[in-house]
């Protein structure tokens, strides 16, 4: 990993711009710890980091007031990075079947979604590798929003990230729901009931589907972009509850990993 730009934000938390190998991302960090820290993994849509930008650091900042380190990384085939062999062909297809008033085909979602998580996942898991070295990083970790599919796979095959916060707000492949029955860690999961580029059904089925004994479904009124501010408090509330590293003596909770 090699930072290429460092800046302190108004409210005091560390932003840090990296590279790994052909992989853009930022690090933030809380403005002073005394130990290391906790570190969300915040997802986003691929529509580039330079335009996701403003949403993220307002959350990385959320993380920050709350003890977390906050990192993202540029997604396979977004900004500037090559282009996802028939993405765009996929992305074209979709905007027809928007457009005319059809059903998006399994076929589309699949060639629009399953490459993205196949390449995305291990990219993280990268990531978390070189994040998890960094002596102001201690962990646990979780991850947060961003584009369903990549989570869960992430909650699958990533033992350490102990809990996830998912927006149901994006297509999911029906193989996908075999995946889901897999997660075992505590959800917390935001649905935007009016959301119009969504499938509230399936969103519900995924949310039946998945496998965590503590699950919770927050659902608003409201479109794709119309989330409450409240929603993020609640969001934050439960990263705290999951990621807080228990005191010297405490007893333990008894919760196994899966």
């Amino acid at each position: 990993m090699r930072f290429t730009s460092e800046q302190r934000l108004d409210d005091g938390a560390l932003e840090r711009e990296f590279t790994l190998g052909e992989i853009p991302g930022i690090l933030w960090t809380p403005s002073s710890t005394s130990a290391p820290v906790p570190l969300i993994m915040l997802g986003h849509p691929p529509l580039g980091l330079r335009r996701m930008y403003p949403r993220l650091v307002a959350r990385a900042r959320q993380c920050a007031v709350h003890g977390f380190a906050a990192a993202t990384i540029e997604l396979p085939g977004s900004g500037d990075r090559p282009r996802l062999p028939g993405a765009e062909q996929a992305r074209v297809a979709l905007r027809r079947a928007l457009e005319a008033g059809e059903p998006v085909g399994e076929e589309i979602i699949d060639a629009l979604v399953l490459p993205l998580v196949d390449r995305a996942v291990p990219e993280w898991q990268a990531t978390l590798d070189v994040l998890l070295s960094l002596p102001e990083i201690g962990g646990p970790v979780g991850y947060s929003g961003g584009v369903i599919s990549i989570g869960i796979r992430l909650a699958v095959v990533e033992p350490r990230i102990v809990a996830a916060g998912l927006f149901a707000g994006s297509f999911v492949p029906r193989t996908m729901f075999e995946e889901a029955r897999q997660v075992t860690i505590p959800l917390h999961v935001l649905l935007q009931w009016d959301d119009e580029g969504n499938d509230r059904q399936v969103a519900l089925d995924l949310f039946d589907a998945f496998g965590s004994e503590e699950k919770t479904l927050h659902a608003n009124m409201g479109g794709h972009t119309g989330v409450p501010h409240f929603a993020g408090e609640d969001a934050a509330g439960f990263f705290a509850r999951h990621l807080r590293q228990p005191q010297v003596g405490a007893a333990p909770s008894g919760r196994q990993r899966r």
